[in-house]
């Protein structure tokens, strides 16, 4: 059974930083690209970050590009998602996700498999 757990969100002041982490169990993490969603109230779920098994593909969206880093450690099946210079409009729901083949992608269709979600608030 494949569970994604994520951890690290909560509140921060605008400016501030925070690392998400997600541990992946029940798949070889290894060969799966990784990704970082995200979905405010009202909006669609939208990309953040995505990175390929091998790490040879790396992916920010331009919001977030400049202030945010994916990074995985194979060694703990984890993806992390470092945000620094955080902004009120980054308040959301953040989701990460598996993908199989491991190529990275920026379309959430794309992604087998989500971790239940973590709030993220930044306040002004």
């Amino acid at each position: 059974q494949v569970q994604l757990v994520e951890s690290g969100g909560g509140l921060v002041q605008a400016g501030g930083s925070l690392r998400l982490s997600c541990a992946a169990s029940g798949l070889a993490f290894r060969y799966y690209a990784m990704g970082w969603f995200r979905q405010a109230p009202g909006n669609e779920r939208e990309f953040v970050a995505a990175v390929s098994s091998s790490g040879g593909y790396t992916r920010i969206a331009d919001s977030v590009k400049g202030r945010f880093t994916i990074s995985t450690d194979n060694a703990k099946n984890t993806v992390y998602l470092q945000m620094n210079s955080l902004k009120p409009e980054d308040t959301a729901v953040y989701y990460c996700a598996a993908r199989y083949p491991g190529g990275g992608s920026t379309d959430r269709n794309d992604y087998n498999y989500w971790g239940q979600g973590m709030q993220v608030t930044v306040s002004s």
